[in-house]
């Protein structure tokens, strides 16, 4: 993972990952879910999402995507993308993993 703050007020992320499963990571925030919004394009693989409301949707190879705060990932396949985040969200969920 790649990430760049400072774009007036927004982080850039490059991601590339075997797979992941959020919600272990994420527990203890908020809703123990992500508490950034996210608005990126995913370039390989495709991520199942399921929002704090209930809601779900996938995010697959080639979409660009919004994701509202209050959101969990999970894929078995390998994904790699990018995106933009406000930095005061996003550092409050890299100051959790870190401590994870």
């Amino acid at each position: 993972m790649l990430m760049q703050p400072g774009w007036g007020g927004m982080a850039v992320a490059y991601y590339e990952m075997p797979g992941t499963d959020s919600a272990p990571m994420l527990r203890g925030l908020p809703n123990d879910s992500c508490p950034s919004p996210h608005w990126g394009y995913m370039i390989k693989g495709s991520l199942h999402i399921k929002y704090d409301d209930g809601t779900e949707e996938t995010i697959s190879a080639g979409d660009v995507f919004y994701l509202p705060a209050g959101h969990n990932g999970k894929s078995d396949e390998e994904l790699v993308w990018f995106e933009f985040s406000p930095e005061k969200e996003l550092k409050q969920v890299f100051d959790h993993l870190a401590k994870k």
